[in-house]
Parts: C-alpha cells; sequence; structure tokens
C-alpha cells in the first residue's frame, strides 16, 4: 500500500510499540486516527502528530471496540489500514495459570482483535486496504510456561490466516506481525505469573521499521528466524 496519505488508525497507539508505529507511518504521510485507554497520552500523542484525531476505546468491550474503528472512519472519511498492537502477557504452567487469567488472554489477544477487525472490514473492502495485527512469536513457536499465552496468540494468527483467504476476493490484505521479545514493558505489566528469565530484547524501533516496510509492500507476515533472531518478512 501506499502510506503517504493513507487512512490509518492505530489501536493501542499509546503503547511503546503502538506510539511508536504511529509516529512512523505518519512521517511516511499517512492520516492517522489514534486508539487507545488513556486520554492523556492520547492527546499528547495527537498533538505530536499534527492534531490527529483520536477516540478512546475498551478492549474488553465488543461495542467499544466497534465505535472506535466507526468513530476513526468517520473522522478520516474511510480507512485504508488498520494496525492493531494490543495484547497482554501471563506467565506459568498450565496448573498455575487459573482460569480468569486464560479468559482474559483470549479477551485481549483474540476477541478484542477480531470485533476490531470485523468492524473495519466494510471500510477496508470499500479501500482495497490492510488488516495489520500484531501477535507474537508465539504465534509459531510456543513455550512452556506460556501455554495460554501462545495459544491466545496462535488462535489470533490462525483467524487472520483464514480472514486473509475470505478477503482475497476484495483485495484486502492482510499482515500477521510476530515479533520477537521487545523491551515494551509487556511482560512487567503481566496479568499473570512471573516473567521467566527472557532473552536479549529485539529493538523496537528495528521491528517498527520493518513493520512500516511490510505494510508498503503489502506482506503477509513478519516473522522471527529462532535461530538467528532474524526478522523475516514474506
Amino acid at each position: 500500500m501506499e502510506l503517504n496519505g493513507a487512512r490509518i488508525l492505530v489501536i493501542g497507539a499509546t503503547g511503546v510499540l503502538g506510539s511508536s508505529v504511529s509516529r512512523a507511518v505518519h512521517a511516511q504521510g499517512a492520516r492517522c486516527a489514534l486508539a487507545g485507554r488513556d486520554p492523556v497520552r492520547l492527546r499528547e500523542l495527537s498533538d505530536e502528530l499534527a492534531s490527529s484525531p483520536i477516540t478512546h476505546f475498551e478492549a474488553l468491550n465488543k461495542d467499544s471496540c466497534y465505535g472506535a474503528v466507526t468513530d476513526a472512519a468517520q473522522q478520516l472519511g474511510g480507512l485504508d489500514a488498520l494496525i492493531i498492537t494490543i495484547g497482554v502477557a501471563a506467565f506459568g504452567t498450565t496448573g498455575e495459570t487459573d482460569d480468569v487469567v486464560v479468559e482474559s488472554l483470549f479477551a485481549i489477544n483474540t476477541r478484542a482483535p477480531i470485533a476490531l477487525a470485523r468492524a473495519a472490514t466494510p471500510y477496508l473492502q470499500d479501500s482495497h486496504g490492510t488488516l495489520a495485527t500484531v501477535t507474537a512469536i508465539l504465534a509459531d513457536y510456543p513455550t512452556p510456561g506460556m501455554a495460554a499465552y501462545s495459544a491466545s496468540k496462535a488462535a489470533t494468527s490462525a483467524w487472520l490466516t483464514a480472514f486473509r483467504r475470505e478477503q482475497r476476493r476484495f483485495h484486502v490484505s492482510v499482515f500477521d506481525i510476530q515479533p520477537p521479545h521487545m523491551e515494551t514493558g509487556l511482560a512487567d505489566r503481566a496479568i499473570g505469573g512471573q516473567a521467566p528469565p527472557m532473552p536479549r530484547p529485539a529493538c523496537v524501533s528495528t521491528v517498527v521499521d520493518q513493520i512500516v516496510l511490510g505494510l508498503s509492500r503489502d506482506a503477509r507476515k513478519l516473522a522471527t528466524d529462532i535461530k538467528s533472531g532474524q526478522l523475516l518478512l514474506t
């Protein structure tokens, strides 16, 4: 897709990754709408990015997800891309992770992105646009001590694969973004358990550069080579 002039809604725009992506696509000339939970941080980022329109939403509320997409599309006059960067983490063995944590993982990591994508589908079909969703390296490499977390990401990735095939005839691109561990503070805010020793984090700016490149190339996936740590666009 051509980023210059593109109408892009970034979900989770106040997070470390979401704000970096917002700045990067804005620098390429995109017209951004910013969605997140923190109204103060949303306003600050909006002011930084030429008064980009903002919308407050709650990932656990399906109506809020739909409303965020509708509001952004109205403010931008349509949507050329939806970029979803929200997510939560949890750690612990299968026996240690209780049902409430599992439900929360799937509510935020799986059900919310699906609701957002469904809300955006008519707009993306009209524009032959792009759905880009951050899953995780865990989607392809389920990890002991992170079973439920891995499963929530893998479920979203599987849904994206099927959605891509369904939307092919409408010329909608679907970009599954599977970055490695990054220093975004996500592990420190885990909703369950304590993070085990983590590998050396990937540089957020390097990942964002690849996301922007993938968007411009209508890539299907940003993956991580488990041995070399290299980011791979396909």
